[in-house]
């Protein structure tokens, strides 16, 4: 490991200890979900948006925000609900009394002025206040009465949300969900999980977590990633895994012809290949390989996959129909 790289700050040595660290002291806190912590810290790494979707209970909320403490970042959350306003995110312009007797506009700023963002319950809100999001998830700035304002960086949304057919939820719109990297599912957790849950949160135990990294590490761990090499074959894979997702390539397989209206947008296939490389790294590798791709490709295409009527009325998942992809598209 003497000759690994160093792009800009951050050496793969470094990368390593670090990605290790704020996975130990975010288990301190959170039980099992090793999968799920790993997913979002790729979202982080990868300075993208994490989409997680379960029942409520199973810890959504303390992971972000234990994730939040760990990388000692500015942490804000959003709790969405029906009658939250777009000015209740991004802020608004108030008037203010001046010194001199005159009245001027004032910029207050909402709580999306934060270097990760926790949107809880994403989908109890209206599509108008969902939409308030979209500016500052994808040019990482927000517009008020014709002025823009950039966000500090690293700058990450992490939004929650609860299964679509429970009451009182709005789906979220096809626009609004592609500006997610990653949508992760949530799992029950197992019996021998459930049993050290309630050991930590029914008695005195204090996990005793701390910050480990700070948002300039993060940044540079961002950066390191983004320079991983990404061999021809592994890039031509993932270009194909995208095309086959619509029903009219000739690569498409049959549960995507039968079940899928509309497949992946090119930012499905972004988020692969920098989820992939995130990935390499943390598994101390330099470079991505097919497996890294097939790790993060689930996460990736499961909320771009708009399944048509057929679908729907079979129970056939956008999950069922990934794994059919990547167990039939050649890698070769």
């Amino acid at each position: 490991m003497a000759d690994a790289p160093v792009v800009g700050q951050m050496s793969l040595e470094e990368f390593a200890e670090k990605a290790q660290a704020v996975l130990r002291e975010v288990q301190k806190v959170i039980v099992g979900q090793e999968e799920l912590i790993r997913s979002v810290l790729i979202c982080v790494i990868s300075g993208r948006h994490a989409l997680l979707e379960g029942v409520p209970g199973l810890g959504k909320t303390m992971l972000i925000r234990t994730m939040s403490e760990v990388m000692d970042l500015q942490f804000q959350r959003i709790q969405f609900t029906p009658d939250l306003m777009p000015s209740d995110i991004i802020g608004t312009d108030i008037l203010e009394d001046r010194e001199d007797g005159r009245r001027e506009f004032r910029f207050q700023q909402g709580p999306i002025f934060a270097n990760m963002v926790l949107a809880d319950e994403i989908n109890r809100a209206t599509p108008k206040t969902q939409s308030a999001l979209l500016e500052a998830m994808q040019e990482k700035s927000v517009t008020v009465a014709n002025t823009t304002y950039h966000l500090d960086l690293p700058f990450f949304v992490l939004a929650t949300q609860n299964p679509l057919e429970m009451e009182g939820t709005y789906p979220l719109p096809e626009a609004q969900l592609d500006r997610f990297m990653l949508k992760i599912n949530v799992p029950f957790p197992s019996a021998d999980e459930l049993i050290e849950i309630f050991r930590r949160t029914t008695g005195s135990y204090d996990a005793g977590h701390r910050a480990v990294v700070s948002g300039d590490d993060i940044v540079a761990m961002g950066e390191l990633a983004m320079n991983v090499p990404i061999p021809s074959s592994v890039n031509e894979y993932v270009a194909r895994l995208v095309v086959a997702t619509h029903s009219d390539s000739p690569e498409a397989t049959e549960y995507v012809r039968r079940y899928v209206r509309y497949g992946s947008s090119p930012r499905g296939g972004q988020s692969i290949i920098l989820g992939a490389k995130v990935n390499a790294l943390l598994e101390g590798r330099y470079n991505v390989a097919f497996d890294d791709v097939v790790m993060v490709a689930p996460g990736a295409l499961r909320h771009r996959l708009l399944l048509n009527f057929e679908g729907q009325a079979e129970g056939v998942t956008a999950d069922r129909i990934i794994d059919e992809l990547l167990d039939e598209l050649p890698k070769g």
